[in-house]
């Protein structure tokens, strides 16, 4: 849990900032951390306030309410993750392998970067009544599912990939082996004590498989 930040008692009207200039990301990265371990709903503006070391008073000055929490997370930290995938799609546009390894070099490298993500992504986005799903359909489709899918059905196209497969579910299987695998690694690596797999081995496996299994030219 981050040091509390030694803070004077408040006077009437707007809390007094303090001098430390990382506050507010130190209470953006607290809120991370505990909307992906215990989901959004489920952690309030004091939870966080006490896990940064800070008040709740500053957290209100800071973002106002809990939604407009969540919509800073959205845009200083969640979209920008996705705009770092996006990039390295649009350095492979044309080319299936170099799509594929693209993806899934990055998502893994993100995976390293941000742990917070694939828990996150499992709790508010595929569960049901997630907070964030709306976000992905209106949002993120558009971005990275939808345009892999058109990429993947020109290189069928082309004859760079198996006929036999689905395009939509090719994507479908990309999340998968990634953000999926990511997000249940507390558990596989339980059962198999498989604690000597990181998230390289991880990009290399899925990497393997996926050549082997859908025949790229």
């Amino acid at each position: 849990m981050a040091r509390a930040a030694h803070v004077r008692p408040r006077q009437p009207g707007r809390p007094r900032l303090t001098a430390e200039p990382d506050l507010r990301a130190r209470a953006l990265d607290t809120a991370l951390d505990l909307f992906a371990a215990h989901g959004i709903a489920t952690t309030s503006l004091r939870d966080i306030a006490r896990s940064a070391g800070i008040t709740p008073a500053l957290l209100h000055y800071y973002f106002g309410g809990k939604p407009q929490l969540v919509e800073t997370l959205i845009a200083e930290r969640l979209l920008p993750v996705v705009g770092q995938m996006r990039e390295a799609m649009q350095k492979a546009e044309g080319n299936s392998a170099a799509l594929i390894a693209g993806f899934v070099g990055a998502a893994f490298a993100l995976i390293e970067r941000y742990p917070w993500f694939p828990p996150l992504w499992a709790r508010e986005v595929l569960c049901e009544g997630g907070a964030l799903r709306e976000l992905l359909m209106q949002r993120i489709a558009p971005l990275i599912p939808q345009q892999l899918e058109q990429q993947f059905r020109a290189a069928q196209t082309r004859g760079e990939l198996n006929p036999d497969l689905d395009p939509r579910l090719l994507v479908v299987s990309l999340i998968g082996l990634t953000l999926f695998t990511a997000a249940s690694a507390p558990i596989w690596r339980g059962i198999f004590r498989a604690d000597d797999i990181d998230n390289e081995a991880l990009r290399r496996h899925t990497l393997a498989l996926l050549d082997r299994g859908i025949g790229l030219g």
